[in-house]
């Protein structure tokens, strides 16, 4: 996360640390810890590219041609034989926030913490699940406008219903569609709702054979760890339902659309997407006339969430439609 410091460096004119520059780092830090798909904010693809103005980004692209009989008795013409291309990505998420605190509301002597508490609670139930939300209703938006080379058409989510005895079999059925696009097996991750993920603990191989799983009880005699962490080297994160939507509006805050489906199992490569952020500010003012003796908080941010075409292919659905969780 990029931070643009204000001019005077983040200290006010009594020598005092602006909150602002402190906040900023510490957002930088909680990111891939509080975010449900903190681990495609953090995808490595974020440094990986060029910026070729403020709200655009491109992704570079090289394609050959294949191998050709050889001959041993002439020399065939030289020719260029592969193509570059860039695949621009321009950003149109851009968010603000801001409140006043009046002193009298506050201890003045504690006036950091107090602002820390007000944007922890911002945070944690508005900024943080609105990220969530908005990341993966952008990559499922921009995902099925997209060519499937292999089904033909364009790409399209699986609509089986998941139950204990079918939840194996679409989770397998996801992992072929990537393996026949030769994604990387490691590093996947299979984002599911809670009612997924409790499917998964009583998951059936087949009508008469339930899934084996190991069963851990180093924390005591009477301790059963139950969870499902992964599945076939898979990586397993359970995510609110509410926050697994193909549909949100954002125009405030943000909330599930009426038409939204339900996303129930999002298999996916963090190298298959880009989550760039091309500005972010964030600032503490002093009370001032113009603020009539008030603390002015304000931040804004410009950031956006991609697929990179190419890797589409490792990017996998399971949906219920209509919106209702299985």
């Amino acid at each position: 996360m990029s931070y643009v410091a204000p001019a005077n460096n983040g200290t006010t004119a009594s020598g005092a640390l602006n909150y602002a520059t402190e906040y900023s780092r510490a957002l930088s830090q909680m990111f891939p810890y509080v975010l449900n798909f903190g681990a495609l904010y953090s995808t490595p693809n974020n440094n990986r590219y060029r910026w070729i103005n403020a709200k655009t980004i491109e992704i570079p692209s090289i394609s050959t041609t294949g191998r050709v009989p050889g001959n041993r008795d002439t020399i065939a013409f030289a020719q260029r034989n592969y193509e570059n291309a860039w695949e621009p990505k321009t950003l149109s998420n851009e968010r603000k926030w801001s409140t006043l605190v009046h002193p009298k509301d506050i201890d003045q002597t504690n006036m950091v913490s107090t602002i820390a508490n007000i944007t922890q609670v911002f945070n944690e139930e508005h900024k943080f699940p609105e990220m969530d939300a908005y990341l993966v209703s952008k990559l499922y938006s921009d995902w099925i406008k997209l060519d499937d080379p292999v089904a033909g058409g364009k790409r399209t989510a699986d609509t089986t219903a998941l139950t204990k005895s079918t939840v194996l079999g679409v989770f397998d059925a996801l992992m072929l569609k990537m393996d026949n696009e030769r994604v990387p097996a490691n590093g996947r991750i299979l984002y599911v709702t809670h009612e997924v993920n409790s499917l998964l603990k009583s998951a059936q191989i087949d009508a008469n054979n339930t899934l084996t799983r190991q069963i851990s009880v180093e924390s005591g005699p009477n301790a059963v760890d139950r969870r499902v962490n992964r599945l076939d080297q898979v990586q397993i994160v359970p995510v609110p339902s509410t926050l697994m939507k193909t549909l949100y509006n954002f125009s405030q805050d943000w909330a599930v659309a009426p038409s939204a489906d339900q996303i129930n199992m999002f298999l996916v490569h963090p190298l298959a997407v880009i989550t760039p952020v091309s500005y972010t500010f964030s600032r503490l003012d002093q009370p001032s006339a113009m603020s009539e003796g008030k603390y002015v908080y304000y931040e804004e941010s410009f950031e956006d969430a991609f697929i990179l075409n190419k890797k589409a292919g490792a990017i996998q659905y399971n949906i219920t439609k209509g919106g209702s969780s299985s």
